[in-house]
């Protein structure tokens, strides 16, 4: 098993398999994607021994991200093959969901067990101007298709300093009837947009107070959980998760290791700088992996250093997806 200093258990993979994302969401790559192509990244053989690697020291799931991990072309073999892999249970990916309506049976026939889709507003305009995309629809059709092939869907939204009462209020009118897990996350720095983070950046504590004050009870957290407080209401089909990363305590149920697209290991989302395993995936010996890995961790931190403003490496979420 997986172990770190403190006594976590690492039993969640989120593995990054492209940079590259045709979405211009404004915390994350306002600007669009300009970065290596998809042939600069890990190869599915090297993806195999990773995960392999992985599944041997007691990972159970793997969330596969990006940018949008969809753009690679052998994206369902990826997925195909994480499953497959002895010891990994659950696969889950996170998507700007433009794609979902089309292949959603095809990557549940694969292997896909959750999806998550960023969904930052039910406003079309808001939707459009936050994402630089005119898709909302599109992607609304995508969850129901989610849905039709039996897939546990969740859906993210970043909350900024506009987020309102009335786009809070049209989400718990669409969670009525929507079996969906709407996570609220809390804005958090990267290197590249300080002055955004700045200017947006909302507490999650007081939608937190919220919740617990008009009927919204918390809901137990499995092992393999990711870092949401997850709430439920008799009066909803939907679920409401709270992801709050200055809140106190938050790493200390951390249980999720970070691999770039590059074959980088990041012991935290903002670990100071990725530790190069390249070599080691190509050669395809899992074994040298595993020992990496189990050396690696002695130098995991019990925190990350948010509060201080140390982003460490992480320029935009769509390094590592988040």
């Amino acid at each position: 098993m997986l172990k770190d200093t403190f006594g976590r258990e690492f039993h969640y993979l989120r593995l990054s398999i492209t940079e590259a994302c045709n979405f211009r969401c404004q915390y994350c790559l306002p600007d669009g994607y300009d970065g290596p192509a998809n042939d600069a990244f890990m190869s599915i053989q090297e993806i195999d021994t990773l995960v392999q690697a992985f599944a041997g020291l007691g990972t159970s799931k793997v969330r596969i991200t990006g940018g949008e991990p969809s753009l690679r072309r052998d994206f369902t073999d990826i997925l195909s093959q994480t499953k497959r892999t002895p010891g990994i249970h659950q696969v889950a990916i996170t998507t700007h969901g433009a794609r979902l309506e089309r292949f959603a049976r095809q990557w549940q026939q694969a292997g896909l067990d959750q999806v998550n889709v960023s969904i930052d507003s039910l406003d079309p305009r808001q939707f459009s101007a936050i994402t630089g995309q005119d898709k909302l629809q599109q992607v609304l059709k995508g969850l129901d298709a989610a849905l039709d092939a039996g897939l546990n869907v969740k859906v993210n939204t970043v909350l900024l300093a506009d987020f309102s009462a009335a786009r809070l209020n049209r989400f718990l009118t669409w969670l009525k009837t929507m079996p969906v897990t709407l996570r609220f996350i809390e804005l958090m720095e990267t290197g590249e947009h300080a002055d955004f983070f700045q200017a947006q950046h909302q507490s999650g504590t007081p939608l937190k107070s919220y919740l617990e004050n008009n009927g919204w009870a918390p809901i137990s957290r499995d092992r393999s959980a990711g870092p949401a407080i997850e709430y439920q209401h008799p009066d909803y089909e939907g679920k409401i998760g709270l992801i709050l990363p200055y809140s106190k305590d938050f790493c200390k149920s951390c249980n999720r290791l970070r691999v770039a697209a590059n074959g980088n290991l990041h012991l935290c989302l903002f670990s100071e700088e990725g530790i190069p395993m390249r070599s080691l995936l190509k050669e395809g010996n899992t074994t040298a992996v595993q020992a990496f890995l189990q050396e690696a961790l002695g130098n995991k931190h019990a925190s990350h250093f948010l509060h201080e403003g140390n982003t460490g490496a992480t320029r935009h979420l769509a390094m590592l997806g988040g």
